[in-house]
């Protein structure tokens, strides 16, 4: 079992197949370890953008504010072991321990986060706000964790929305 998950999704329409930034990304024809990410591709961008349902969605100051609070939360509540988070205007990262399913993980932060925009006034309840899924990643060691956690908080640029709970004691 993993000591602890990366997790990264982002919002909806911010980060299409075949843009530039897209580049990283992975789709059913590069979806195991080791394969080449999407490569940048105008075209299948197009198409990509052709077939979104709503605008893309960006997570302003108070918007990611209530994402990283409904993440916290959501952790306290399951007594998962929350390493970091930080919410950004397109992508949140997220580095927990959890003895769950790290697909049904994702997918409780985001339903959380769901809810909780809804809940303070945030569009309604059928607004797309992320991704179908995201990047999941098993950290098997102390080192991997930490290198994480680092990523999260402290090179994603100037922070954002954030949790730091490396103060916390550890538990599983």
């Amino acid at each position: 079992m993993a000591l602890a998950y990366f997790i990264t999704f982002t919002t909806y329409g911010t980060w299409l197949h075949g843009t530039e930034k897209g580049a990283g990304s992975v789709d059913d024809e590069h979806n195991r370890y080791g394969d080449l990410h999407v490569a940048r591709n105008t075209n299948r961008e197009a198409v990509e953008r052709e077939r979104m349902k709503e605008p893309p969605y960006l997570l302003d100051e108070r918007r990611r504010t209530v994402v990283c609070d409904a993440i916290v939360e959501i952790a306290s509540e399951k007594i998962w072991r929350l390493w970091a988070v930080h919410v950004r205007s397109n992508h949140v990262h997220v580095v927990i321990s959890a003895e769950r399913d790290v697909d049904r993980l994702m997918s409780e932060l985001k339903a959380r986060a769901s809810r909780n925009l809804t809940r303070a006034g945030f569009e309604d309840s059928s607004r797309r706000r992320w991704t179908l899924h995201g990047s999941t990643r098993h950290l098997f060691n102390d080192d991997a964790l930490a290198e994480k956690i680092t990523y999260t908080l402290d090179e994603q640029g100037e922070r954002m929305a954030h949790y730091d709970g490396r103060e916390e004691p550890r538990t599983k």
